[in-house]
């Protein structure tokens, strides 16, 4: 088990380090739209960690199984509502119309 988790750790740590330079170099003005499109990816990651979390054997990897399961949860969800307020952004403004009791009567 030790070996297992070690290596665990080692591919949590290289990922850690991997997302942070990736998400660095993309410029803040692109970084919302990627958002959308990595949802995909966020998905899958969550599929995985349920697939682990159901396969744990001892306390310890459900333990981690389920906060896998949680973090992947909100990571799905809150890109969903960045993705959305971002397309919030490009709909139309209503216009406000006067009514004929605001105008000025000659």
């Amino acid at each position: 088990m030790g070996n297992v988790l070690l290596q665990y750790a080692t591919v949590l740590v290289l990922t850690i380090f991997v997302g942070t330079e990736i998400i660095a170099k993309v410029p803040s003005i692109l970084h919302t739209p990627l958002m959308s499109g990595s949802n995909a990816i966020h998905g899958v990651i969550l599929v995985g960690s349920m697939l682990i979390l159901g396969a744990a054997n001892t306390n310890l990897e459900m333990v981690l199984g389920f906060l896998a399961v949680i973090l992947g949860t909100l990571n799905v969800v809150g890109g969903f509502v960045v993705t959305d307020r971002m397309l919030e952004m490009f709909k139309a403004k209503p216009t406000v119309r006067k009514e004929k009791s605001d105008e000025v009567a000659e």
